[in-house]
Order: C-alpha cells, then structure tokens, then sequence
C-alpha cells in the first residue's frame, strides 16, 4: 500500500490590488504601461500587435538615419561644387612626410596627371612645384578644385594647425624605412587634436627600390597595422607610384564628401588661397608699444560655420584681432579657367556694399578687469585671531640664505604671512612644502614692537637690504659646469623625481611635522574640515588679487547654447569666397610668416577673448613615462590657441559633477590611468573642444605628448584643495582611548589643532581631548578600539590658485634637405 503525503492547502495565495493613486505622474504611468499599446496586456493577440511595432519602429528608425546620412552627404558634395560667390569651394589636403627621406613633391607630381589637366598647365604647375608650398590646382575630369599643402616633415605645430583645417590629411610613409620615434610622436598629437579630419594613408617607394609585386601586399599589410594603431577608421593604404594607384587616389580626393566640413561649436574660419591672397596695408601710425600697425586682407573660403565681423579672430601664435570688414571677394582664377563661357555671369557686384561689418555689439580685445585696489574687499583675520597666534618663528638655522619679504610699514609677521605673492613657487616637496617660502619672514629685520602677541616690521630697512641681496647676486659670476658634471646632476635630479613620485603614490599627503617650526605657524594657512564632500565653503573667501581681473558667468550653460546657436546663424554663411580685412594688425605678422605654410584665420565665439579660470578634463599618455609634477611648465594646445600654462592637478568627480560644495582634492602629479582635470587662467572657450598637453623637449626635438583630453568649463568657484595629513603614533592604548606622540612637538599646537577631527588607518574617528605635558603627546578618543600598530592621521586643508598662462609662439620650422631625395628627383 502506497502512502501519499499529506499537503496541506496554501493559504498565502490571495493577492491583493496594488494601490492606484489619484494623481499618479506621468513617470509613474508610463513605467506602470512598459510600452503597453491599448488594450489588455494578457491577450495574445496585443502581444503580436507589440512585436510588429516594435520591429516596425526599428525599421522606421533605420530609415530616418539612412535618409539624414545620405542628406548630409548630399550637402557636403554641394559644398565643394559651387559658392554664392559663383567659384568653386576647395578640398583642402594636407600631405604629412613621416620621414625626411620622403619627397611630399614627388607624391604630388605623380597625382597631377590623373587629375586631367591640360598638358600645358600641367607642365607649368610640375616645373613650379617645391617640397613645401601651398598649391591651388583644378581637377577638371572630377569637376572641383584641390588646394594641396605639402607640410614640411617632423614638424609638429604646422602639422597641428593644417589639421584643424584639413578635409584630408594624407600620412605619406615610407615602403622600405620605418617611423621613427619624432614621427611617432606627431601621429600620438594627430590623434589627442581629434576632430572631423579624415586620414588617408599613403606609401611612397625611393626610385632606386620601387615596390615588387609580390612583396607590395606584405608592405600595404604591415603599414596598414601600422596606421591602424593611431587612426582605427582608415580603411587602406593608397599609392601614386604608379598611375593606376594615382587614378585611385585621385577619385579617393575628388569623388568621396569629407568630413568636417562644419564645425559643431559654430566657428568659422578661412585658409587664405595661397601667398598672394595675404596683403597687409600700413597705416602710419604706430601703437603705443611703438610697433607699426595696419589692415590685413586674406581672400578664401568662409568653412566650418558663419563668420560675423562683429566678433574676434585668432591668428595661431600671434593672437586676436578685430575684424574692421567682410568683403565679397571675385570669382577665383580657378572658377573663370573652368567655366570660361560663364566669365560674364560670374562677376560679383561690389557695389552693393560689404557682408558684414562691425556693429554696436562688437566684441573688444578686453581680456581682464582693472581692479580698483583702494576699494578691494578681502577677508582678513580679526583682531581677536591675531591676538590668538603667535608670530612666525624664525627661519631654520640650517638655511643658507634667508629672504625677505616686501611688506607696508606696520604690518605684522602674521599679516605678511597672508599676503599673495605671485613670485612664490609653492610647489616644494615634503620636507618643506608648499608655504615655506610664503609664510619664511626673516628674523633679522624684526624690532620690538608692542606687548600684542607679534612682532612689527621697518619697511625702509627691509626694502635696503632687499637691494642690497639683490646687487650681491647680480655680482656672482656665472660659471658652466663640465659636462660630465652636468650629466651627474640631471641624472640625479631625474632620479630625485622619480622618487618622489613614487612616495607620493605610496604615502600620498604624508608629511612630517616641523620640528624647529611651531605647527600653528607652518599650518596656519590650512584648516580641518569634517567633511571633505559636504562640509561648507565659501568660494570667495581670501581670494588673490588674481581673481578680481578675470570674468565669470552667472548661467555657463544657457550663456553656451546661446551664444552656438547664435554664432551658426548670424554673419556670412560657410561656402562664400569673401576678402577679410582685420585691423591694427602689427607688421611683424606678414614679415616673420612662413609662406610655404597655409596662412589660417580662426573665428571666435562672443566672449571667447575673456581671461577666466579654465579647467580641463585630461588623461596622461600611456607612452609618456617621466614624472609629470603640478605647476610645471607644459604647452596647452587647445583648439588653434597655445599656450605655456603652469597647471594645477584636481581629482574628476565620476559623472562631472561639481558634488555638494564644489571642493576637489589636488595632486601632486598627473597620475597615469585616470583622468585628472588640470587648471590654469586662460581665454573661455565653449564646446568639448579637444585638447592636448604637451612637453618641450628642446629646440631640435619634437615635443613629447604629455596628456590629452577636453574642454571641462570655466569655473572660477571651483575649490582645489590641497590636502596634508599629520600623523602621530600611539603610545598608550586603552580601549578606545590612546596616548599619541609625533604629531605635534609642543603643547600649544595641541591647543590650536583641537578642534580637528581624528581618524586612523584602520578606519576609527576620533578627536583630541587634552594635552599631556609640553612635549606634544595627547590623549584622544575613538569611536572603537585601536590597535597599537595603528596610525592615526589629522587631514588638513588649503585652497591653491592657478597661474597667468602665456601665449606660445612656436618656433620657426627649418628646412631638411636630404641629398638622397634630390638624387631621386633627378633621376625621374
């Protein structure tokens, strides 16, 4: 007889109705619906009506995407077709030698003849070709025009400023040399700049060794892998060695639309058509620096967006001008040889007056305010905190100079301690950190002063014997150090680096309490904070006179959408050939220019001229493996502007957000493997632009790639706060309550820093409950027991500020010659 179980009914089945509110919100509706269509989401007959909608709006979604990419090409192809000023636009190539044994003149004379010119232009245009130049050549059997910029090789900053303008970039590599480490270099800035450019690869073979048949797949093969490192979207490797591979390369320019073609940001600008389309006019009148100034015309194509005369334009390595008119430009020498029975027609009226010219909302070249100083409101200590500290102590007996320090008569050690002085290098490491030099008052110059807890100081006697250091110096010769001795200090000093970059990832913001130096007095400039993330503070607290000649925005965002949207639309559209005149333009721009180089102007954004606090959110190179310390001097290139910045280094709150009180932890250097947001005063710019940061290497070498990255905001309320820990060892343990040494060497600083919050490395919290005898050893108490081989930590902070950038001027590019590669030319 089987058995059967006994069950017992379930009694837990009831479900009831959910709760439906009244005033349910759309958020909650929709999330309730999930996508549901009507009807009764249990029939299976809505169950299908769902799945062929679905299946219907993907397809309906892949066709709109089909239809705007095929609209958008559309366009681009009519872009380079016609103009409103009846010419034909160019295709702007920039041809890159990645090697010096490279002949960019060669590649482009094998390319002419499959372009179908004439056999007379075409010998015209071969007997006047250079290894560097700017060249406006048609292409009649593709119907368009081409303005090819052969680039001189392995140099980086003219390579930087075709690129921004560049509808293709051709990378001409070598079938039998290798890259090597400078071109490596210019491929890594390529690649952080971004931008809408398209890479096209191309190989060139010496005369002496073409390439064979049956090895041209394995070299196609390895340079491909090659450039596929750098720029993924490259799809092959051209060549115009032959003129089958021309005729390739020739439809690879002329037939496909490129990108970039309009830039998102709103910018205009123009790539004057060769040398003569640049004049510059003397006015006769010389600034006030003496420097004689004039108009400068440059005839080209208004790309990339609208150009507005009432905005300013930027120059690369010379600055922004004011624009005093946009002129309609003729009909270019290309556009009447190609349709010569339309010459008639395409004549342009002049008399109708210019496109644009300036009006009463023209941007100025003010860059900063003028502070009035008398009326400079700061936040300086009360009396009562004064009276409560006491004067810096004297300098350490183990320095071998002592500085002074310029200070009004009457002031205070405690006062001159707090004022910013722009020559300090606060960058020092451990040992004296960053205030040594700030808060060092030397002790030679101070007399006494009245019973007030500090001492008074003779502005007259500290101003002689600041001059009289200052003639000392100048009498010491300096004298050059062997090399060998030379090659010893930098290797030490390299290695010195090294180590503290290396300390810094192990213990980071560990340093060790003074002792000749009360920490009340070296600290003073530092305070506790309970909360690093959500404890208050106000950004406009002690600030430097710095921060009273920059701008600030009140709304960033909606100032930014405004102002792209406004600078698409208003001024003269892209695709009109227009004459550019700027004004009060030094003559040194048109003398000191390279003009086998593209000559470019740039558009700005309205207030893009305004020095704020910039930030930018940047990665560290990978590749790039010597330490990168904070305020070293590096090269920011963003968008077609340089300069020398001396940045600081904060944390990059996950998601960008500014968190509760917009404070962020500083770093001493830009680690690898994260991204880091570096800071520095400059010129605002809007959008993500691209950035790069770079380091020079000297005057023969290409700079090395440092970090890359982009635009963040500009945000002066933005708090860098740089962060020290003290720590102490633990003495005596009982339970929860410990006896500390170490941190601090007098009873008085115990007194000073009471108030701080304690913590361990084990993760207790405590605090500081009183002094025990005058050595600096307290009892503190914690939230749970310790350990004795605990240490405990004090966090401290202080605000840092940024540094002036400096316009970079690059160098001039020399010329490389190569006697292989005129043996070449010869011999074709």
């Amino acid at each position: 007889m089987v058995s059967s179980e006994h069950r017992h009914r379930s009694t837990l089945k009831q479900s009831n109705k959910g709760f439906k509110s009244k005033h349910a919100s759309k958020g909650s509706l929709k999330t309730a619906a999930k996508g549901k269509m009507g009807g009764s989401a249990q029939s299976g007959k809505n169950t299908k009506n769902l799945a062929s909608s679905s299946k219907k709006a993907r397809l309906n979604a892949n066709a709109q995407k089909r239809d705007l990419k095929r609209k958008t090409v559309v366009e681009d192809v009519k872009f380079f077709s016609t103009s409103s000023g009846g010419g034909q636009v160019p295709r702007i190539i920039s041809v890159l030698p990645l090697l010096p044994s490279i002949s960019p003149r060669r590649f482009l004379a094998n390319l002419l003849p499959s372009l179908g010119l004439p056999e007379a232009e075409l010998q015209e245009i071969s007997s006047a070709l250079t290894d560097r130049g700017t060249y406006l050549i048609r292409a009649p059997r593709f119907k368009t025009s081409l303005q090819i910029n052969l680039l001189p090789p392995l140099s980086l900053y003219p390579t930087l400023d075709a690129a921004l303008i560049s509808d293709y970039v051709v990378l001409l590599l070598s079938s039998v040399d290798e890259v090597q480490l400078e071109g490596e270099a210019i491929l890594r800035s390529l690649q952080g700049q971004a931008g809408g450019v398209e890479m096209i690869a191309a190989v060139q073979a010496p005369v002496s060794n073409p390439i064979k048949p049956d090895t041209k797949q394995l070299i196609h093969k390895s340079l491909l892998s090659f450039t596929k490192y750098f720029f993924p979207s490259v799809p092959k490797i051209h060549s115009s060695d032959t003129p089958a591979e021309s005729a390739l390369l020739a439809r690879a320019f002329c037939e496909a639309a490129p990108g970039g073609t309009k830039n998102e940001e709103g910018r205009a600008y123009i790539v004057a058509e060769g040398s003569n389309a640049v004049r510059w006019t003397g006015s006769g009148v010389q600034g006030e620096d003496g420097v004689q100034k004039g108009t400068l015309e440059i005839i080209g194509t208004v790309r990339g967006g609208a150009l507005s005369a009432d905005r300013l334009v930027h120059l690369p390595g010379r600055g922004d001008f004011q624009v005093e008119s946009i002129l309609p430009a003729p009909p270019s020498a290309l556009a009447l040889a190609s349709r010569p029975h339309q010459q008639s027609s395409m004549s342009v009226d002049t008399a109708s007056g210019p496109l644009s010219v300036p009006t009463e909302n023209t941007d100025d070249l003010t860059a900063t305010n003028n502070p009035d100083l008398m009326s400079n409101e700061q936040t300086w200590p009360t009396e009562e905190e004064m009276a409560g500290s006491e004067a810096p102590a004297a300098g350490s007996s183990t320095d071998e100079k002592k500085r002074t320090k310029r200070v009004p008569k009457g002031t205070s050690a405690y006062q001159a301690a707090w004022i910013f002085d722009d020559e300090d290098d606060d960058d020092e490491d451990d040992e004296d950190d960053e205030d040594e030099d700030d808060m060092d008052v030397s002790g030679d110059e101070a007399v006494d002063g009245p019973e007030d807890g500090y001492e008074r100081y003779d502005h007259d006697d500290e101003e002689e014997t600041e001059e009289i250091e200052l003639d000392e110096r100048k009498e010491e010769a300096h004298r050059d150090l062997d090399p060998e001795r030379e090659e010893e200090e930098y290797e030490a000093y390299l290695k010195e680096r090294e180590r503290a970059q290396a300390e810094d990832a192990m213990f980071p913001d560990e340093i060790d309490t003074p002792r000749h130096i009360a920490a009340r007095t070296r600290f003073q400039r530092y305070r506790g904070l309970k909360s690093f993330r959500t404890s208050p503070w106000d950004p406009y607290e002690n600030l430097p006179i710095d921060y009273a000649k920059i701008f600030q925005f009140e709304n960033y965002m909606g100032t930014k959408k405004r102002i792209e949207r406004d600078g698409a639309v208003e001024g003269v559209k892209a695709g009109t050939r227009v004459i550019l005149v700027l004004k009060d333009v030094p003559r040194s721009v048109i003398d000191e220019r390279d003009a086998s180089l593209p000559f470019i102007v740039h558009g700005l954004l309205q207030h893009e001229h305004k020095q704020s606090v910039l930030h930018f959110v940047v990665q560290r190179n990978t590749e790039y493996t010597e330490p990168v310390k904070a305020k070293e001097p590096l090269i920011l290139c963003v968008g077609p502007r340089r300069y020398t910045i001396r940045p600081l280094y904060s944390q990059h709150v996950r998601g960008g957000g500014k968190g509760v009180n917009n404070v962020h932890k500083s770093q001493k250097f830009l680690r690898p493997g994260e991204a880091t947001v570096a800071t520095t005063f400059g010129p605002i710019c809007f959008g993500r632009t691209a950035c790069i940061l770079l380091k020079d290497e000297g005057a023969d070498q290409v700079p090395s790639l440092v970090a890359m990255g982009s635009f963040l905001s500009p945000d002066p309320t933005r708090i860098i706060s740089k962060r020290i820990i003290l720590t102490g060892h633990p003495i005596k343990v009982h339970k929860k309550t410990a006896t500390i040494r170490y941190m601090f060497f007098n009873r008085e600083d115990i007194d000073y820093f009471k108030s701080v919050e304690l913590h361990t490395k084990f993760g207790k919290v405590g605090h500081i409950k009183e002094p025990l005898g005058t050595h600096g050893y307290f009892k503190a108490h914690f939230d749970a027991p310790i350990q004795q081989m605990d240490t405990i930590c004090m966090n401290l902070y202080k605000r840092q500020y940024p540094k002036w950038s400096e316009i970079f001027t690059p160098p001039p590019v020399k010329a490389v010659t190569n006697g292989e590669e005129e043996q070449d030319m010869q011999v074709e």
